[in-house]
């Protein structure tokens, strides 16, 4: 395994800082750092898409015949962990990391020249209906059902944990259309045009952090063109599954935690106990620096998963892996900074959050996110493969069991 960057990764990541010196503005970072989770503010995200946009880099992962800057592997990890690293806006923009990719490998050219040009332009803003009370890690018990009647599909049901639903134009969805077969081979991928439209009704999900990011989304007797589905009729799971080969890549878990853990540093060197800095307690100090060497090794586990994928093998369960590790060294992280504030962490005020805001947080600035952090990241070692899936795909694929 190589770890050095080659001449052109390093001129390419210099053109990146570049940008982002010029165009992640003070507003933009300062604004970033309000989010506790996964969705910034959304006008925030649309302000950083359209500086993206204008450059060409919106889509990071799509080729260049799409609209994308066509970057290999390597380069899309720069990309990420240089966000990361400046403090760049979260885009969790599904629109352009899954059903732009999705339409490229399983659209139809009239569904690919409709939605990919506003995908990209921020017009269209897209959420995920996929797990289901009952249907989260096992998402192929999904019961959402999707009935033809003439030109239409008729949908009754219901999504969970829909992340963003409220701010959004447009769904993707899987939907079981036939019943009577096996699991995975009777659901459907589908677009939702109109979103919302009648039949459809969104429910907020207030999260523990106080924040509105999730929702629960009803159908009932809803309408959606069958020219809208993608791929063929009982085949959604293959289109669904086309994701993840896509996508495969080009994140930057460690960079986040790096990111993360320096936060940590700066409040236990602020922070004082009984007049020492809590940083110089050795206690303290030797937990910071057991997560420290975590972050490391997912460091250095992210950059073999990179060599790999960059010489063209497949790294298999490493994938794995680096998503259990991130997700448990995240949660250490965020515990410690609770640890750090001490009784900073109890007062709860929301409003001191939002951006503009004139309320004052109580204690110090550094403290406001926090407890805000922590309760989202509870969410970690569930969402996008829990754990347990995590563990039995390693349990597969390395130990053979």
């Amino acid at each position: 395994m190589d770890l050095a960057m080659r001449p052109e990764d390093v001129a390419f990541r210099d053109e990146v800082r570049a940008f982002l010196d010029e165009q992640l503005t003070d507003d933009l970072k300062a604004h970033a750092k309000l989010t506790p989770g996964i969705l910034a503010d959304h006008d925030l995200r649309v302000e950083w898409l359209k500086r993206l946009h204008k450059r060409g880099w919106s889509a990071p992962s799509w080729p260049k015949e799409y609209g994308g800057p066509g970057w290999n592997v390597m380069q899309r990890f720069i990309w990420s962990s240089e966000c990361a690293a400046a403090g760049a806006p979260l885009g969790s923009n599904m629109g352009l990391s899954m059903v732009g990719p999705t339409l490229m490998g399983h659209g139809t050219p009239e569904q690919r020249a409709k939605y990919l040009p506003r995908i990209l332009s921020g017009e269209d803003w897209w959420c995920q209906g996929y797990s289901e009370p009952g249907s989260g890690s096992d998402l192929a018990s999904l019961q959402c059902r999707a009935v033809a009647d003439g030109d239409d599909y008729v949908i009754n049901g219901t999504k969970l944990w829909t992340t963003g639903a409220h701010i959004a134009n447009k769904m993707f969805c899987l939907v079981r259309t036939d019943p009577k077969a096996k699991p995975q081979e009777g659901i459907s991928f589908i677009l939702i045009d109109e979103f919302p439209a009648p039949g459809i009704k969104i429910e907020p999900i207030i999260t523990l952090a106080g924040d509105h990011e999730v929702n629960q989304v009803f159908f009932d007797d809803a309408r959606v063109p069958r020219a809208n589905l993608v791929g063929a009729e009982n085949n959604g799971w293959t289109v669904a599954k086309y994701l993840l080969e896509f996508e495969r890549g080009g994140a930057a878990h460690g960079a986040n935690l790096r990111n993360s853990i320096n936060r940590l540093k700066a409040i236990a060197t602020t922070e004082r106990d009984d007049g020492e800095r809590l940083i110089d307690d050795p206690a303290f100090r030797r937990k910071i620096d057991e997560t420290d060497v975590e972050v490391t090794a997912v460091e250095f586990t992210e950059h073999r998963i990179m060599s790999q994928l960059s010489n063209g093998q497949n790294p298999g369960a490493a994938a794995s892996m680096i998503k259990l590790r991130g997700a448990d060294t995240n949660q250490r992280i965020t515990e410690l900074c609770v640890e750090a504030i001490g009784y900073y962490a109890a007062p709860h005020v929301l409003e001191a959050r939002n951006w503009g805001s004139n309320v004052a947080p109580v204690g110090p600035e550094h403290a406001l996110m926090v407890m805000p952090k922590y309760l989202n990241t509870r969410a970690t070692t569930i969402y996008g493969g829990s754990n347990e899936v995590q563990h039995n795909i390693m349990a597969k694929l390395v130990l053979g069991l």
